[in-house]
């Protein structure tokens, strides 16, 4: 649409310019706050569903996520259509922005990669006591981009999921059953068969102790002063280390009481003179 200098110059004029303009404008900002509200809306219902399917929630955040991401990818390009950009033109746009904002962001791209693995292999889950990229901790949130895991001091560590994916992880809430392993070390000295019974009186005389598979108690080394025996008895994951911490203790005052000499450290100290032979 063309203009005189008279339009241009007079109320009417710009009226006549703005109006079209504005009601694009207007429903643009329309379409944009509709189209929010309704991928907002469509992405709880979608959520929900994946609730009562009894989804994890981890996939349910990032499946979340992403129909989020879709559904405004295209509210965005409705809009811009609105005010008189052509679709094409508006993809070739976004898709440019997108490719630029990757090679800024090569770094967290890759998190968002790694977090998209660790979400469908799923080598843990929320709740999950790990070890990720040498932290430990309980696993309470694992979004695209991180990480994030609460000690057992109460303390958040947030990892990037790159360094995650990439380093061992260690499981510790993923079988219902873990094994103790103590190596207590007695005195050459001491009673060896002793002592295996004593170990084997405190795993029967604690209740959290599994009878099968049935604690394992053996001489594992001689040493110039010491008799290592291994002692590892099995528990429910859940009592392992209330379990744990009992029994360290029983251990210590049971052999007090049975007169079983604990290791003790030896030193040997070669004291050498400072004298020159002398030659007759």
């Amino acid at each position: 649409m063309n203009f005189s200098v008279d339009q241009l110059t007079s109320v009417e004029g710009w009226a006549n310019l703005l109006i079209p303009y504005g009601l694009k404008l207007l429903g643009a900002i329309a379409i944009f706050v509709i189209g929010r509200w309704i991928a907002a809306l469509l992405v709880k219902v979608f959520r929900k569903s994946l609730d009562r399917a009894k989804v994890d929630d981890t996939v349910t955040s990032f499946l979340g996520t992403v129909a989020y991401i879709v559904l405004m990818a295209f509210v965005v390009i409705a809009a811009l259509g609105q005010l008189g950009v052509k679709t094409t033109a508006a993809a070739a746009i976004i898709g440019g922005m997108a490719l630029a904002l990757g090679l800024s962001l090569q770094g967290q791209i890759s998190a968002v990669a790694a977090g998209v693995l660790l979400i469908f292999f799923r080598p843990f889950k929320k709740g999950d006591f790990v070890q990720a990229a040498g932290q430990y901790g309980t696993v309470e949130h694992v979004s695209l981009v991180n990480t994030l895991l609460v000690t057992t001091n109460n303390q958040e560590i947030t990892i990037p999921n790159n360094q995650v994916w990439n380093s061992a992880i260690t499981n510790f809430s993923a079988r219902d059953t873990r094994r103790m392993d103590l190596t207590v070390s007695i005195s050459l000295a001491a009673d060896v068969d002793r002592a295996k019974a004593v170990l084997q009186e405190i795993a029967d005389g604690d209740e959290r102790t599994l009878s099968e598979p049935a604690p394992a108690i053996l001489v594992n080394a001689i040493t110039d002063s010491s008799v290592d025996i291994l002692f590892r008895p099995w528990f429910p994951r859940v009592e392992f280390w209330g379990a744990y911490w009992d029994i360290v203790e029983r251990i210590k005052k049971r052999f007090d009481e049975e007169g079983i000499d604990f290791a003790h450290q030896r030193r040997f100290i070669e004291l050498r003179g400072g004298g020159e032979d002398k030659a007759a």
